[in-house]
């Protein structure tokens, strides 16, 4: 193979990097090993100047506001050549977080004012103490950046669809034979209720930290300060970052909220394929055609075709996602003893679960962009289907004390057709108050969705 296409983004292997590429960028600076590496630098940087402003700490002077800024700027200027030069030294460490600490350390020995501070970059830590607080903090801007917005994307979407169709009569559907009425904006708002309860949850999840050693009781840390109240230290200290200190933990914080996140993350999938689904099936039936574009295929060799392939697409997507969603919310609450080295290696593909999804998003959305309901079709089953009047005229007959009404509406629709001029006389024929027969007479199946429009307009 020719040197030149060594990069070639179709000698990716995972699609991410290949294919959709382009459709995940929101992600690529988080989830990266660029975004990982900034991260921690992040995360030592900002150890070094907390450790310095505490007055017990003698052989570390505070930091004055240009030392602090020398040192903050190692983080907010950080690009990827300088990740390069820290892959470079970890092929001698064969340590990643040792070579942040080296690679700090590197770019502070020639500032004369922060020489002396060298051996406190990384001072009194494990790995994990680094490593926690930078997942924290990518899986933090993930969620407000990335996923929360995307959600409330698709929400608004739906929103806008459930009014614009609040009063659009639909047959419904149940164990797949026809079913009382609805309309199609009632359908979309039952989707939205169910994204806007995960989407509560999803911010409501706690995003844990923790600095307190080698397996959690800050053994090296009272060893050389035992006057500094630790616990105390390493709660403010995580806090700073924005995010809440666990103080019970091994080696490893136990990554219960990362299986949280990815749990409801997981759910907002499932409702998505849920979704995706019905409104196949819907473009199946002609409820909804969809928007032609200008030069697309739909089948090699059928050009009638316009297939629904947003929806198979964010289907696949949101499917491929869960997998690993629920992988890693099984796996990474386990750590053999004080810490094993599993959830390193599934750490680092939280990306790959949370862009899959992001690719599931857009894809629904620009299915939903497409769509146009078919009232013509629309009414056409309703039109079909007078049998579903059956419930209301039974339930009205129960209130006036007629017998049997239940059964008597089974003799008449169970397995047969009914017409509207079969259905009215049935009705003709019922000792009813005249009220009640009028509007038992009127109805159609159009008109019987009870208060479905109502209800995709208060969404």
């Amino acid at each position: 193979m020719p040197a030149t296409q060594s990069h070639s983004a179709l000698l990716a292997i995972s699609p991410l990097d290949g294919r959709y590429a382009g459709k995940v960028d929101a992600l690529r600076s988080i989830f990266s090993e660029y975004g990982l590496i900034h991260a921690r630098v992040k995360v030592e940087v900002e150890w070094l100047i907390a450790l310095a402003a505490e007055p017990a700490i003698a052989e570390l002077s505070p930091f004055d506001d240009a030392q602090i800024a020398t040192l903050q700027a190692l983080a907010a200027d950080f690009s990827v050549t300088d990740a390069e030069r820290v892959k470079e030294i970890e092929r001698t460490t064969n340590h990643d977080v040792k070579a942040v600490e080296y690679f700090i350390k590197e770019r502070l020995k020639g500032d004369a004012t922060l020489a002396p501070a060298l051996e406190f970059v990384h001072f009194a830590c494990t790995s994990e103490d680094i490593n926690n607080l930078a997942y924290a903090l990518l899986i933090s801007e993930a969620r407000q950046d990335v996923l929360l917005p995307k959600l409330d994307e698709l929400i608004q979407a739906l929103r806008k669809m459930a009014h614009e169709h609040a009063a659009l009569p639909m047959l419904s559907r149940t164990h797949g034979q026809s079913a009382s009425p609805t309309t199609v904006g009632k359908e979309i708002a039952n989707v939205i209720a169910r994204l806007q309860r995960q989407g509560e949850q999803l911010c409501a999840v706690s995003i844990t930290g923790k600095i307190n050693g080698a397996v959690g009781n800050y053994n090296a840390h009272v060893t050389s300060y035992p006057d500094v109240d630790w616990p105390q230290f390493a709660k403010r200290f995580v806090e700073s970052l924005g995010e809440e200190f666990n103080p019970y933990t091994t080696q490893i914080e136990p990554h219960d909220y990362v299986a949280e996140i990815c749990d409801v993350q997981k759910r907002i999938g499932t409702i998505a394929i849920d979704l995706c689904r019905d409104i196949w099936g819907y473009i199946s039936l002609g409820y909804f055609s969809q928007a032609v574009k200008e030069g697309e295929v739909g089948s090699s060799t059928m050009p009638h075709k316009v297939n629904p392939i947003d929806f198979e697409n964010a289907e696949g997507n949101f499917g491929i996602a869960n997998a690993l969603l629920e992988h890693f919310a099984a796996k990474l609450p386990i750590s053999r003893w004080q810490r094993d080295l599993t959830d390193s290696t599934v750490l680092r593909a939280l990306g790959t679960g949370f862009g899959h999804a992001l690719i599931g998003f857009d894809a629904l959305l620009k299915g939903l962009g497409k769509l146009k309901p078919n009232p013509a079709r629309l009414a056409e089953d309703l039109d079909a289907t007078w049998e579903v009047l059956g419930e209301a005229v039974q339930t009205v007959m129960r209130r006036h004390g007629l017998p049997n009404p239940y059964e008597q509406l089974k003799a008449l629709t169970r397995g047969q057709g009914i017409t509207a001029e079969s259905m009215r006389r049935f009705i003709e024929s019922l000792d009813l108050p005249a009220d009640d027969k009028r509007r038992l007479l009127a109805m159609t199946p159009a008109s019987y969705t009870g208060l479905a429009e109502r209800l995709a307009r208060d969404i």
